[in-house]
């Protein structure tokens, strides 16, 4: 008998052996990472890289061991942090991302290499916002927001903290983007005016006592005129880039307002624009042009001569894909950040030429 008990628990525990054993599935061949998205596609040499998207606060966070631990158990996410409502623009400075967001009517701002999000807008002082549009950064990292609500350019410094306004609602009737040189002391202002307002221009402001310099243009199609004029970059040349939206072009002016040239017609062909809204300009004096109409962006050297376009127009969210994409900016390093309306993201491409953990969104990957 004892010895029959002997065998019945020996095959029990084989039993419970193989069926622990059979509840464990074999682990899973981790999936081959793939290369970045490039652009332009295959075989082209690539001159840029679709990086990663930001959809929320928490793409600043690095996931130490323990939240790693916490994912695998739960399949949560532990810090999902503020995603974005309605982003609009977007400003960087020493890998500091600043997003203006007019649902939530604050301006979100994730620091990469400090790991520290916050929001500016939101202190229950003059400096709150109504209706964040265009924003812009100056050396120093001062900050200057297009509130479109308020009639007013809005300044604050690196941190956040108001410092003062720029204009009333005598001077801006519509302000929408922004633009400031590396010193801070001029300030041009694109007022996108409206169909029956004939105040289509661009104001220049002192950028430390907030007087009015001088107003850029009016209304109308020839040079030196705008029809709802969008945005406004200063280029390392000294002169001003305008994507004027109405009338499918870009128009490159002196900072006194003197017509240099232009480029762009409506179409749908590559160089022509259907619905051009945000601008900005690399170290090389290239110039970027989001179409919300075409869902890219488009590279031109200054005399107007098409680079590269990024980008398409989608119904469904993916990388480098979009529907109503609108503020773009370039950094230090040349990585470009473009904001999705539609999908409430920010794509960031890489240059091909700059390593993955170089420039100040590199250090954050160390």
């Amino acid at each position: 008998m004892p010895k029959r008990r002997h065998i019945i628990n020996h095959s029990l525990t084989l039993l419970a052996m193989l069926l622990v054993a059979g509840c464990q599935t074999l682990p899973e061949k981790a999936p081959e990472k793939q290369p970045p998205m490039a652009f332009p596609s295959p075989p082209e040499p690539a001159r840029f890289y679709h990086e990663r998207t930001l959809l929320s606060t928490s793409a600043v966070k690095q996931a130490d061991e323990e939240d790693k631990l916490r994912a695998f158990l739960t399949g949560e996410d532990s810090d999902q942090g503020e995603g974005f409502a309605k982003p609009f623009d977007v400003a960087v400075h020493q890998g500091r991302v600043f997003i203006t967001d007019t649902v939530t009517r604050h301006v979100i701002v994730m620091d990469f290499v400090t790991g520290k999000t916050f929001n500016i807008g939101t202190a229950g002082d003059e400096g709150d916002l109504t209706k964040p549009l265009g924003i812009a950064v100056d050396r120093s990292g001062t900050v200057y927001v297009a509130d479109n609500g308020a009639k007013t350019v809005k300044v604050y410094d690196r941190d956040g903290n108001y410092q003062r306004s720029i204009g009333n609602r005598e001077l801006l009737q519509r302000p929408a983007g922004v633009d400031v040189d590396p010193e801070g002391s001029h300030l041009f202002v694109v007022d996108v005016g409206g169909v029956q307002s004939q105040q289509h221009v661009i104001q220049v402001f002192d950028g430390h006592s907030g007087d009015l310099i001088r107003t850029i243009g009016r209304r109308g199609t020839g040079e030196g005129e705008f029809n709802l004029p969008r945005d406004v970059k200063l280029g390392p040349d000294g002169l001003l880039y305008v994507t004027d939206g109405g009338n499918f072009r870009i128009q490159v002016l002196t900072q006194e307002g003197e017509f240099v040239r232009a480029w762009g017609k409506p179409g749908a062909r590559l160089g022509q624009f259907s619905r051009p809204k945000g601008i900005s300009i690399d170290k090389q004096g290239n110039v970027y042009a989001v179409d919300a109409a075409f869902g890219n962006f488009q590279i031109f050297n200054p005399q107007g001569q098409l680079l590269l376009f990024v980008g398409a127009r989608s119904t469904t969210p993916g990388p480098a894909k979009y529907m109503l994409p609108a503020g773009i900016d370039v950094d230090e390093d040349g990585r470009v950040y473009l904001v999705g309306q539609f999908f409430r993201k920010v794509d960031i491409y890489r240059p091909a030429t700059l390593p993955p953990e170089k420039g100040y969104l590199g250090k954050s990957a160390e």
